[in-house]
């Protein structure tokens, strides 16, 4: 699973409590950033129980901080700035199995951008936007350290695709773009292949390789040893 998929369960898991997904909804329902007060009237709870529950809630990364006077109050004597709760900018999102259809989405977009600024074929636009997300992906990783099929697990791991290794090859127990792959197999299957071959290219270049393996209840790709052809006979 992603490095943030614990920290998005735990936000999350914040909102099962009731007062505090009533403080939330509240905040992210305003205009503008609210108080402590403005929260505990808004949703008729004590002072000290909204100031409880909104600095949890900042503290799960639901909402963020920021201190500002009232309109009209400012210079000596003012006071303190008043502290005010917001939606934080963070996206949060939960789903079991993991899914990326931001990740696809990303793809897309930009393979629309080369196709249109390079007037070339959607399709190898796609390859190209593909390949160099990969890429992207496998630059987190140790290239040249340990074993090949661990590092290239370890991210491929992070972006979703549950890899299970199974004599030397790494069957992926989870498509990030099911939905999307159920409707568009070719074409989500073929993205699949070349983002994860951009992967290898950067991770272990020359060493595994990805090829298309459909099966029942996994990703269409598999990742093996790479077999380089041997000198021809003639």
């Amino acid at each position: 699973m992603s490095e943030d998929f614990a920290a998005d369960v735990e936000s999350v898991a914040a909102l099962g409590e009731p007062v505090r997904r009533a403080l939330y909804r509240y905040v992210v329902a305003q205009a503008a950033p609210v108080s402590r007060e403005q929260a505990a009237t808004g949703t008729g709870v004590a002072h000290h129980v909204a100031k409880f529950n909104l600095d949890r809630l900042v503290a799960d990364g639901l909402l963020d901080v920021e201190y500002s006077r009232p309109a009209g109050r400012g210079g000596p004597g003012a006071g303190r700035p008043a502290k005010l709760y917001r939606r934080t900018a963070r996206d949060i999102s939960v789903s079991l199995p993991e899914r990326r259809y931001d990740l696809a989405g990303r793809v897309m977009a930009e393979a629309i951008t080369i196709a249109g600024r390079d007037r070339v074929p959607v399709d190898d636009a796609l390859r190209t936007a593909a390949d160099a997300t990969g890429r992207r992906l496998g630059q987190g990783a140790e290239a040249g350290a340990g074993d090949p099929i661990d590092a290239v697990s370890e991210v491929l791991a992070r972006s979703g695709y549950e890899p299970r290794t199974v004599a030397r090859e790494v069957m992926l127990a989870n498509c990030p773009f099911h939905r999307l792959a159920v409707d568009y197999t070719e074409l989500m299957c073929g993205m699949n292949r070349d983002l994860i071959g951009g992967l290898l290219d950067v991770v272990c270049p020359g060493t595994l390789s990805a090829r298309l393996n459909p099966g029942p209840d996994r990703c269409c790709v598999t990742v093996g040893e790479a077999h380089t052809p041997g000198p021809s006979s003639g």
